[in-house]
């Protein structure tokens, strides 16, 4: 069973006859009009507002004529009649269609009722109107209907406006896309419009352009902002070789690219996918809700007309007030409340969601978030910044620190080892001029030897070192101490006579720390993975504050321990960069990738965290947790209207007010139903209220 994206109503998708294909993915309607408001919502919005304002228009007067005696009975019956006639077929001729379409589709939703209750008004004062004789009581309802109608479609109108605004996030997110690329045919530019770009075409990219699609850079060198993806307001250099984001901005120099990615499988085009699939998402809460649906309308149709019947055959009250009593029922228990209780909260709390970078591919993703209560995080690249870099330089001769710094860089200038580059790039950064080495060996997993000023410079591990006959033993204990602390060490000779030592380590992101607490904080168990040696795994543990961690382990492992936790009765999230972490992610109840990698989110994770911020993980569960205590009062509110008023509507009242009670109860039930459908929106917008973590602390 499929669910209807805008009303939230089932539709079986073995018979359903109205669907349409967008970004790739199938949807199921139950009318042609929630079809056209999904498709054409501009459309629909203006159709909506008309018909509201006839409505509101025409029902004025019905109402002034129904209440105040201006014309003889006989004109004023066939005025309202004139006036409710078109709002019941012109107006109201969506419900009919709706009725139409859910039958056809052996499912019964809110349009049945409506269309049901309010003929029945329409036809029970018409027949009064062209022959009072007939009727014990010649008043006539035309009021009920066209009250109820406009009620209903201004109850829509209103959602409409709420959806819209739910999904700013999305319309802006496909906005940032260009409409034109600089195409380089035989030699000449051309500009063409994006969607004529294929994968291997050439492209030019001048300073201050958006970059068409996602694409590798060929030639040139500029600084790229890609802020909309990642939400870092430093750009990044972008050289030969690297990657670029469609709809980012390049800043300096002009890039010539090759187009990689096109279409609907740029960065960007996935995104906004993710979101609108989030947004018709359904959760497992709301099946709550489908299976009183599915049973709904039936039930209220056999208790409309058992209470119609028994107040007609044993209340004796009348042919008009037994119809009546039919029509309150229908009307008091259309479950518009109920059909968008889930929607309207996850429309809401998805878009939030991706307004803070947050992006949750699914209703059963967010519900599965709110009950998540052990968090296991990947160590490198997702708790630490994935790259090593200098932490610590420790002169063990009459040598400087930045002296010390300025040789190891030069000896390692030609060295292609991470550790090598990460202290090459801590000299640049404190702009030292390297120095020309005369020779350059590099001796694969132990270290380089390398002239530098007629010295013999040798750098590397301590079996390197050792290899040399280069004595350690009086920096034993400050190397140990260092190596304990979750650090490498690299060691530098001048001479074979030991100069200093170079600590690095893959040091922490800002935002892991202040995240392990609020998880701790929220009552989230936070294991630590990773593939690491032991002691640097209980170093990065011991300063997050981390009590339990497995290291040494392999990306299989990892599913293991996963698959173990969860044998426990632990409903578990994995955090990772969804590569290495791919088996663990998909084993665990909801996988979170970090990062911008979509392509591995989409197989592997439910949510994926756009910025790198690992703060969004406890904003994705708290978020989750609001939206889901949202549905539920939704739920709350569209059950009680039900519960409370079909048995008014049924008639418990009579015996203390009489029968003519049933004057003024359709429009009492019609008010209530919108107020119910008003109370479930207002609920749901409440989340746009929902504080980011991230962003508060930024603010202190």
């Amino acid at each position: 069973m499929a669910k209807d994206p805008v009303c939230g109503m089932f539709v079986d998708e073995r018979s359903a006859k109205l669907t349409a294909k967008v970004r790739g993915v199938t949807y199921f309607f139950c009318s042609e009009t929630c079809m056209q408001e999904f498709l054409a919502p501009e459309k629909e919005l203006r159709t909506l507002k008309i018909g509201v304002l006839a409505s509101v228009l025409l029902s004025f007067p019905i109402l002034v004529l129904t209440y105040i005696p201006l014309l003889p009975p006989s004109l004023t019956r066939y005025s309202l009649f004139a006036m409710e006639s078109p709002i019941q077929f012109v107006i109201g001729w969506r419900f009919y269609k709706g009725t139409y379409n859910s039958l056809r589709n052996k499912m019964g939703n809110m349009d049945v009722l409506i269309a049901l209750g309010t003929t029945t008004a329409w036809a029970y004062s018409t027949a009064v109107t062209f022959d009072p004789a007939a009727f014990i009581f010649p008043g006539v309802y035309f009021d009920t209907a066209a009250v109820i109608i406009t009620l209903i479609l201004s109850g829509r109108l209103l959602e409409h406006y709420s959806k819209s605004r739910a999904s700013a996030a999305v319309r802006k997110l496909a906005d940032l896309q260009p409409t034109l690329a600089r195409r380089i045919e035989d030699g000449t530019e051309r500009v063409v419009p994006v969607e004529e770009v294929r994968p291997g075409d050439s492209l030019i990219v001048g300073p201050g352009e958006k970059i068409p699609v996602d694409s590798i850079v060929i030639e040139g060198d500029s600084t790229v902002d890609e802020s909309m993806l990642t939400g870092e307001s430093i750009p990044t250099e972008k050289s030969v070789g690297d990657e670029v984001i469609g709809a980012t901005v390049n800043l300096s120099g002009v890039l010539r690219l090759r187009a990689e990615k096109v279409g609907q499988d740029t960065a960007l085009s996935q995104i906004v996918r993710l979101v609108e699939e989030a947004q018709v998402g359904k959760a497992p809460i709301q099946r709550v809700a489908d299976r009183v649906a599915s049973f709904f309308v039936p039930a209220v149709i056999a208790i409309a007309t058992v209470s119609g019947l028994f107040w007609y055959f044993f209340g004796h009250i009348g042919l008009d007030f037994s119809l009546l009593a039919f029509v309150s029922v229908v009307i008091i228990s259309c479950p518009c409340a109920l059909g968008i209780a889930t929607p309207a909260a996850l429309l809401v709390g998805t878009s939030k969601g991706a307004q803070n970078g947050v992006l949750i591919k699914g209703g059963d993703y967010l519900e599965i978030a709110s009950k998540i209560n052990t968090a296991v995080f990947d160590k490198t690249g997702t708790l630490t910044v994935g790259q090593p870099s200098v932490t610590d330089i420790v002169p063990l001769d009459s040598i400087g620190q930045e002296e010390l710094l300025l040789k190891a860089a030069s000896a390692e200038f030609g060295s292609e080892h991470p550790l090598g580059q990460a202290i090459v790039k801590d000299a640049m950064n404190r702009s030292l001029s390297l120095q020309k080495v005369q020779h350059f060996e590099a001796v694969a997993g132990k270290g380089v030897r390398a002239i530098l000023d007629k010295d013999e410079i040798i750098l590397g591990n301590r079996h390197f070192i050792n290899e040399n006959g280069i004595e350690l033993a009086g920096s034993e204990v400050l190397l140990t101490e260092m190596e304990e602390a979750g650090k490498t060490i690299v060691i530098m000779s001048i001479n074979r006579r030991l100069a200093g030592a170079i600590a690095l380590a893959d040091t922490l992101k800002i935002s892991a720390k202040s995240t392990i607490d609020e998880l701790n904080d929220m009552g989230i168990e936070v294991i630590m993975l990773t593939g690491d040696n032991p002691r640097t795994a209980k170093a990065i543990a011991n300063e997050l504050g981390i009590k339990t961690y497995f290291a040494g382990i392999l990306p299989h492992e990892k599913e293991k321990i996963i698959e173990q936790l969860q044998k426990e009765g632990k409903i578990v999230a994995m955090v990772g960069d969804g590569i290495n972490d791919a088996p663990a992610l998909a084993r665990a109840d909801l996988g979170i990738a970090i990062g911008s990698g979509t392509d591995i989110a989409r197989e592997s994770g439910g949510i994926v965290l756009i910025k790198d911020d690992l703060r969004n993980v406890a904003n994705a569960i708290r978020l989750s947790r609001k939206t889901l205590s949202k549905i539920r009062q939704n739920l709350f509110w569209a059950f009680a209207y039900n519960v409370l008023l079909i048995p008014i509507a049924a008639g418990a009242l009579v015996p203390i007010f009489g029968a003519q009670i049933y004057g003024f109860l359709p429009f009492l039930a019609a008010g209530a139903m919108a107020i119910s459908s008003v109370t479930v929106v207002t609920n749901s917008l409440l989340l746009f209220r929902f504080g980011n973590t991230a962003k508060m602390k930024g603010r202190k």
